[in-house]
Order: structure tokens, then C-alpha cells, then sequence
């Protein structure tokens, strides 16, 4: 092993990724920081799509070193005493799933009192994906209407529940969860429509009925055929903003779908976001969830069920998971 995690005899216990694919409960030696760096005692880790992409070898950014571990964000405390803090940068080959990690000491953002470490979490990376396409990249305006393709995942229930706080006039969620859809209803959204049986024209003209007309901002959390079909009912100057791909990773867009309506299709991805937009949203979110403006149901696992929490992220449901070492 090389790297941070060489030459130490002290361990601790982790979701170690020996082999790409589902990491699994093991010893793995316990982290020393270096100039930069702190030590987080870990509270509390999120799990996420793009969690289970690097433990593939999937992910667009890179594979993981082998052996390390998995894991990208968490709650935790410098030593484990203090303040709570957030982090979601910690240094390779160690991840936030472990009872202790190696992060940037300039990267923590501290977490205000009144909300538990799991609900904390999910407004990491879950709830940055669905704050920020509104709030930063497409700069909603006061009365727009918004459509969100993934609306029954984390991120896009909490992308619905953000176009309300952050001024929409309308919110149209889209998914394939029934339970999901009526959830979302219940939590803000105007209108919703299920995805899987329509497509092309058919499909854009169910976005527009369910908007009441043009659509002016689509958070993307889909790709493929979805992406498509809310493209062309946008408005003009409408925005998609592109920031995932659960329905596929190509889609076919005719050219005149964004000339003739002077569309915008703007990538999204947090790690590009400054640090103090990301940690300025952060801090927003949660006093929200504080007051109960934003709910997200969270399900906790130990940390030594890795494995069970693995599956359960593939097989979807709308729940933030969250490891608790």
C-alpha cells in the first residue's frame, strides 16, 4: 500500500475497496495527517450514486487506487472533538466510510446545531445536485416554471422542494416511482408525470400540460429520452441544466429544439462549484430542513453492512443512505 495509509501499524475498521466493484467491512491503517490536513472522526457517511461509480471503476473522473477507502462525503469532528463539520474532499486512498478519514483542512464546512448527523448529510452532495442547477446555474427568476427529470431520487426531491423556496411559480416533477411522484405532490410539487410509457412528442406534451404551458428551467438528473422530450418543451430562452444520467448516456436533441427557442443547456457538477457558493448553499439547506421547509427521509445502516447498503443504492427508493461507523 502506498500513499498516505503506508508504514502505519494502528487500524481501524472501514468499507475497504480491495477490487472494483462492492467495497466490504474490513481493518484498514488508520490515517496521519499531513501539512494541510486533519484528522475527522466520522459521525456519519452519505452514499451515493456516484459512490457506487467509483467503487466500479466507473466513474467519469477516475478509478480509486486500490486498495482504499470508499466513501466521498460525511459528518464528522476534527479528532473527534468540537464542532460538527461536513466534508466531502477526503485525501486518497481514504474515503469518508471509516471510522476515521484524512480530509483538507480547508475544505470542512461547519454544521449548525438543531439537525441529527444523517439528515445533515443528505444536504451534501444529494442536496447541493438539486440547490444549485436552480439557485447558480440557471439563476431561477421569481414565477418560472420548473420541471425535475429524477424527481423521485434524493437530489430530485430535493430540487423540487428548492424551486419552491428559491421563488418558481410552478414545479413539475417527473419519475417512474408512483410512491415517489405522490411523495414529492406532498412536498411541493404542482404537478407530476410518470416516465417509462410515453416518449417524444407524447411525452413534451405531458410536460406541457402538467406546466400549464412552457417549461423555463428542466433540472436534468436523466439524460436520454426524458432530456429530449423536456427540451422541446421549454420556452424561449429556456434552460436545461444537465447533471445526470440514469436514463442513458447519449440522447438525441435536434438542432432547432434549441435555436429556434435560443435554449441553454448548461453542465452541472458540485466539485466545479466555488467553495463558498457550495458551502453557502449547504448552511441555506439545512436551516431550512431546521425550520421543516426541506424534508428528506434518511435510512441508516452500520457501517459494518456495507455490503446491504450497496444494494440497497442500486436498487433505488428515495431514501438518503447513510453509514454510521
Amino acid at each position: 500500500m502506498e500513499g498516505a495509509a503506508a508504514g502505519y501499524g494502528v487500524v481501524m475498521h472501514a468499507a475497504v475497496l480491495h477490487e472494483y466493484g462492492t467495497p466490504r467491512f474490513d481493518d484498514f491503517p488508520d490515517p496521519v495527517a499531513g501539512p494541510g490536513q486533519v484528522v475527522v472522526e466520522v459521525l456519519a457517511a452519505g452514499l451515493n450514486p456516484a459512490d457506487v461509480a467509483k467503487a466500479a471503476g466507473t466513474f467519469y473522473a477516475g478509478k480509486p487506487p486500490l486498495p482504499s477507502v470508499a466513501g466521498t462525503e460525511g459528518i464528522g469532528r476534527i479528532d473527534g472533538a468540537g464542532p460538527r463539520y461536513y466534508f466531502d474532499q477526503p485525501v486518497p486512498p481514504y474515503g469518508s466510510m471509516a471510522e476515521r478519514t484524512l480530509v483538507r483542512a480547508d475544505a470542512l464546512i461547519d454544521v449548525p446545531e438543531g439537525i441529527a448527523d444523517g439528515a445533515a448529510v443528505a444536504f451534501g452532495i444529494a442536496g447541493l445536485a438539486g440547490w444549485l442547477p436552480l439557485a447558480w446555474r440557471a439563476r431561477l427568476e421569481p414565477d418560472e416554471t420548473v420541471l425535475v427529470l429524477g424527481a423521485t431520487g434524493v437530489a430530485g426531491q430535493i430540487a423540487v422542494q428548492a424551486a419552491k423556496l428559491l421563488g418558481a411559480g410552478r414545479v413539475v416533477a417527473a419519475g417512474r416511482s408512483p410512491e415517489g411522484l405522490a411523495r414529492v405532490r406532498e412536498r411541493g410539487a404542482d404537478a407530476a408525470v410518470g416516465l417509462g410509457e410515453l416518449e417524444g412528442e407524447e411525452l413534451t406534451a405531458a410536460f406541457r400540460d402538467a406546466a400549464g404551458g412552457d417549461v423555463d428551467i428542466v433540472v436534468d438528473l436523466l439524460w436520454g429520452v426524458p432530456a429530449a422530450a423536456a427540451l422541446d418543451a421549454l420556452g424561449l430562452a429556456g434552460r436545461l441544466i444537465q447533471i445526470g444520467q440514469s436514463a442513458g448516456a447519449t440522447a438525441t436533441l435536434p438542432s432547432s429544439s434549441i435555436r429556434g427557442r435560443l435554449a441553454e443547456i448548461l453542465g452541472h457538477t458540485n466539485a466545479l462549484a466555488p467553495f463558498d457558493v457550495r458551502a453557502a448553499a449547504f448552511r441555506t439547506m439545512v436551516e431550512h430542513a431546521i425550520a421543516g421547509r426541506i424534508v428528506v427521509d434518511v435510512e441508516e445502516l452500520p457501517l459494518w453492512d456495507v455490503e446491504e447498503a450497496w444494494a440497497k443504492q442500486r436498487a433505488g427508493g428515495g431514501h438518503k443512505l447513510v453509514l454510521v461507523p
